[in-house]
């Protein structure tokens, strides 16, 4: 299978994009960015169509944004305010950007949309380095857990509604920490198909990666108002904190 191409998925997702995401946390979300970033600025890896970014902007911080997709980008330009923000299209992984950020994020999984284990570990230093002395990276994920696995395959359903039905296929490859999933977005208008590969971490994984980097993991949360992480949780927000110069 081949690796997944940031620009192919935005190509073919940006124009329901907005729709795939609208049962997510935004509000909670932002209250904690804002939160984090203090005065900001804030850099977003993986912008998009500015469903974080846009709000961040309207409470008053200035945003910047990489991302790979320039179908994404495209959706956030014809936004109101979207054309202010200034983002660079490349790699999150590598691609630098002028000026230091008090707070760095990344969300929705997307640290698993870098193909390989150095590519992460290359993003928490490209965040690290974007970072002005005690700024924060702030990290969106789930947990992996390859228990819903049999034979290495999966089909679940997501979401049910009257307007949507929403089903994932996925498969594992255990050793290289690699799931090539699509999803199934049904709805009157018809069938689409969303594949997307994952390179996916456990969280003490991740927080290596931020150690090699110069930070030090300094919160982590089953969600974004605050749950206490536990062996129940799925998902994770997690903080890490540069602890000296990039």
């Amino acid at each position: 299978m081949t690796s997944f191409n940031v620009a192919a998925y935005g190509r073919s997702i940006a124009d329901i994009y907005d729709a795939t995401v609208r049962d997510l946390p935004t509000q909670a979300a932002v209250e904690r960015l804002c939160e984090l970033a203090g005065e900001g600025p804030v850099l977003e890896f993986g912008i998009g169509t500015g469903r974080l970014a846009l709000p961040l902007v309207s409470r008053g911080l200035t945003v910047a944004g990489i991302d790979g997709s320039p179908d994404m980008v495209e959706i956030l330009r014809g936004k109101s305010g979207g054309d202010g923000i200034p983002v660079t299209i490349g790699d999150f992984a590598t691609t630098r950007v002028d000026g230091r950020f008090s707070l760095v994020v990344l969300t929705t999984n997307t640290i698993f949309a870098l193909p390989s284990q150095d590519a992460q570990v290359s993003c928490f230093r490209n965040a690290a380095a974007h970072l002005e002395p005690g700024g924060r990276f702030v990290i969106e994920a789930w947990v992996p857990d390859l228990a819903g696995f049999r034979d290495g395959s999966s089909l679940r359903l997501l979401a049910v509604s009257e307007d949507v039905v929403l089903a994932e296929a996925a498969r594992l490859s255990p050793a290289e920490q690699l799931m090539y999933t699509t999803k199934v977005r049904m709805t009157g208008e018809g069938l689409r198909l969303l594949p997307a590969n994952h390179r996916y971490a456990w969280p003490a994984e991740l927080d290596l990666m931020a150690r090699l980097a110069g930070m030090d993991r300094e919160h982590r949360w089953s969600d974004w108002v605050g749950t206490p992480f536990t062996d129940d949780s799925r998902t994770h927000v997690s903080v890490y904190r540069l602890t000296g110069g990039a």
